[in-house]
């Protein structure tokens, strides 16, 4: 299996895990310096996060969330070395009713087979809508 291959499946393992909700295990594919970086200006959400802030973001997902988790559906990749792009469309039926179902681009760089950066660029206006109800 090429570098490449391997990338991929760390990261297509990674979402099918997030879809799951079960964060302690899709962490596990993360470094313990990861970081994870959200475009816009989301108070809460947007900006880098180092690991622990990330976990403590995505906690709140299985309270708002009525299947404890957001479903995320990998639709196209491009992968060169230890980079890794992915288009991918989100779904998830919000507790406060509304639908959460975003398009994204990411781009995640893995290293020594853990996830190491990540990049992450959405909707910001339907996620705010959304979430905040802004």
């Amino acid at each position: 299996m090429s570098l490449e291959e391997k990338n991929k499946k760390i990261v297509k393992e990674f979402m099918d895990t997030f879809s799951t909700g079960d964060i302690d295990r899709f962490l596990t594919y993360m470094s313990d310096t990861a970081t994870w970086w959200v475009a816009g200006n989301i108070e809460g959400v947007s900006g880098e996060k180092d690991m622990k802030e990330f976990r403590e973001m995505n906690s709140g997902l299985a309270t708002a969330t009525k299947e404890g988790a957001i479903r995320l559906t990998p639709i196209a990749w491009t992968v060169d070395g230890n980079r890794v792009a992915v288009e991918t469309e989100s779904y998830a039926e919000m507790t406060n009713g509304k639908i959460y179902n975003n398009l994204y681009h990411f781009l995640f760089v893995v290293e020594d087979g853990k996830i190491q950066q990540v990049k992450e660029f959405l909707d910001t206006e339907h996620t705010r809508y959304v979430f905040l109800g802004e």
